[in-house]
């Protein structure tokens, strides 16, 4: 079976995550008091007492807040999950995991398993412990492609779990614990939705943390950093478009449209950094398309920095984050404008066969047309290029000066040294080559240049997650095909019927594979003697299970028979009784056990009689899968897959 990797082991990581479940428990604790303080207050009206308690409560909430700075200092260590390579790339923001709490499902599943399916709880014991296990693992996944796969089973494997153990109308009676990946606020739901969107939410995650240790200084490193956060960006949109009502806010449509804005900017930002890769040095229409990559990854940071501040995400923003996200827009607007001044400055001036080419980039490179010269003369003329090559730098460096200011603010951002680093190196890099280009003779007015038109070469894409890329077998497949054995189906207890053979067969007909139907029953023969219906399905032929056996698996069975006839063990479905059974259940093999598709209204419906309705969100994904063999076979048709026994 696949493991987590160790969680104990004592890397950065992992004293980060220890520190993190430590303020967890302490904002849990903070929690129950404030909850305690808070009913106390209202049930008193005692003044004293209330005075005593608005104070208790006051402190409990500063304690808070001193918590909540403390674990964002945490979510901060941006350096943590950041690569080791020499060359300096700027740092981008990776998520923490949602951390959970234990499940113990031995007792709960034992129970429906005798409930539900009739079957010893006990003998099911290897499989709970199994599916346990996996849980266990998925916790601590390590951060590589095996752990991402270990999260793919994990939730694949829940959708098993759902139709096997979730019936629509009543809740297991456990409770899935999940804190807030960002301020460590717990949760917890009986709803499975819960748990699935919280491992979609760290499969997101992990993206995100693969992406941020990617050695960015190297083609290889930056097209799997740009895989990473497309991939990451792909789970929270995933998770945005198909689960609603979270509990927790790192799961509100909020905060998820924000990460996924966040996640596409670092893909641009990626996209940026491989163009100076592959740019050639000194060539006039590489700088300008640098210099509008540029322009493109401030655009999209200035929307993230925008989606940070609005009111429903900004109180729940880590203040680094808004930070950085602010800085990166005014640093790539400042980078905009050096390398246009970089194109005007230091590349040659466009020769006649180039003129044609340059201007038709040119035309479209300015926001505005600059003022001045025509663009022809503009191009050919030294000396206008520097003009505005200057002005350029002139607006570069006022962009430099703000990136650096507004990094200055944030004191966790200023612990940050490659940050810092990169920020000057840049504004310094503008500085001398200003004064390069700056004569002490110069009398005109440096105009102001224009901004630069956003242009990109790579549209960033949102990457769904392809669920299908991991194959798993359902642990608890022993219960018999989902198709029947299910939490929806019910069954009334499974009967033994002793048959003998007459002149003219066992006198009924049967139909499909796992398990196989009866689909006929011929009025006199010997099954209607032994009180075999139409409807019933076939489990066992002479106490082997039959459950999962092919039409042709069970007719030979039945044909092996002698003189003292054969014991079949059936079941019949609850609701499917009577000839009009056969086709109901054609109609619903067909159809497939689509996966997980609930009806948002009726699982409102039935939760809303349920007690804690509030508690409990309504989840529902919407996807179909349909079934293998087909049973459209008209009930009066003997066809190929049914036949007269």
């Amino acid at each position: 079976s696949q493991q987590g990797c160790d969680p104990f082991a004592q890397t950065q990581r992992s004293k980060l995550q220890h520190r993190r479940a430590r303020i967890n428990q302490q904002i849990n604790k903070e929690m129950r008091m404030r909850a305690g303080a808070e009913n106390l207050f209202r049930a008193t009206s005692n003044h004293k007492v209330k005075e005593t308690v608005a104070l208790e409560l006051s402190y409990v909430n500063s304690n808070l807040q001193l918590l909540k700075e403390e674990l964002e200092e945490l979510n901060s260590s941006v350096d943590v999950y950041q690569n080791d390579s020499e060359s300096i790339s700027v740092p981008m923001i990776p998520l923490g995991l949602k951390e959970t709490k234990e499940l113990d499902l031995l007792v709960p599943l034992k129970d429906l398993i005798s409930e539900h399916y009739g079957e010893e709880g006990i003998l099911f014991e290897k499989e709970i412990k199994e599916f346990m296990e996996l849980r266990q693992a998925m916790r601590t996944p390590s951060r590589n492609e095996a752990g991402l796969e270990l999260l793919m089973e994990y939730y694949n494997q829940l959708y098993f779990l759902d139709s096997r153990f979730f019936p629509p109308t009543k809740s297991l009676g456990v409770f899935f614990h999940w804190y807030d990946s960002l301020t460590g606020v717990p949760s917890h739901q009986r709803a499975l939705a819960f748990e699935k969107g919280s491992v979609l939410f760290n499969i997101g995650a992990l993206h995100t943390q693969i992406g941020a240790r990617q050695d960015r200084a190297s083609l290889p490193g930056l097209n799997q950093a740009i895989d990473a956060f497309q991939k990451a960006a792909g789970a929270f949109n995933y998770l945005k478009e198909n689960f609603s009502n979270a509990p927790s806010l790192d799961m509100s449509a909020a905060s998820l449209n924000m990460l996924v804005r966040l996640m596409v900017a670092q893909v641009q930002e990626c996209v940026f950094e491989k163009m100076t890769l592959l740019c050639a040095q000194h060539d006039f229409l590489a700088r300008l398309q640098l210099a509008q990559e540029a322009a493109r990854v401030e655009d999209v940071y200035s929307l993230v920095h925008q989606t940070m501040t609005q009111a429903h995400v900004k109180d729940y923003v880590p203040f680094s984050w808004t930070t950085m996200v602010h800085v990166k827009s005014e640093h790539f607007k400042a980078l905009s404008h050096y390398f246009a001044a970089i194109a005007l400055c230091d590349c040659p001036a466009a020769s006649d066969a180039e003129l044609a080419e340059h201007e038709k980039a040119f035309i479209q490179f300015h926001v505005t047309m600059p003022e001045g010269p025509s663009l022809r003369i503009l191009l050919q003329d030294p000396e206008e290029r520097r003009k505005l090559g200057k002005a350029h730098l002139k607006k570069a460096i006022m962009k430099h000066e703000e990136a650096m200011r507004i990094h200055g603010l944030c004191k966790i951002l200023r612990k940050m040294d490659i940050l810092q680093e990169v920020l000057s190196f840049a504004h310094k890099r503008s500085l001398s080559k200003y004064s390069e280009i700056d004569h002490e003779e110069d009398f005109f007015e440096t105009g102001d240049a224009p901004d630069i038109h956003p242009k990109t070469h790579q549209k960033p894409e949102v990457k769904s997650p392809n669920f299908s890329q991991v194959k798993v077998t359902d642990i608890f497949h022993r219960l018999g095909p989902l198709s029947v054995f299910s939490a929806k189906n019910k069954w009334y207890p499974a009967r033994r019927v002793h048959l003998m053979r007459g002149e003219n067969g066992f006198g009924f007909t049967l139909r499909g594979d796992s398990p196989v139907l009866i689909a006929g029953v011929i009025p006199g023969g010997c099954a209607a003697e032994a009180g075999l219906k139409e409807g019933d399905y076939i489990i066992s032929v002479n106490g082997k299970d039959c459950k999962w056996s092919k039409h042709a698996e069970v007719v030979q069975l039945l044909k092996s028979t002698g003189e003292e006839g054969v014991e079949i063990g059936v079941i019949t479905l609850q609701g499917s009784e009577g000839p009009k059974a056969v086709e109901k259940k054609t109609a619903a093999m067909s159809s497939g056990s689509g996966l997980l598709k609930s009806n948002k209204e009726n699982s409102r419906k039935s939760l809303m009689n349920s007690k804690s309705a509030s508690t409990l969100l309504v989840w529902s994904k919407k996807s179909k899968r349909s079934k293998k063999s087909t049973y459209g076979v008209p009930f009066t048709a003997v066809g190929d897959n049914e036949a007269m026994y």
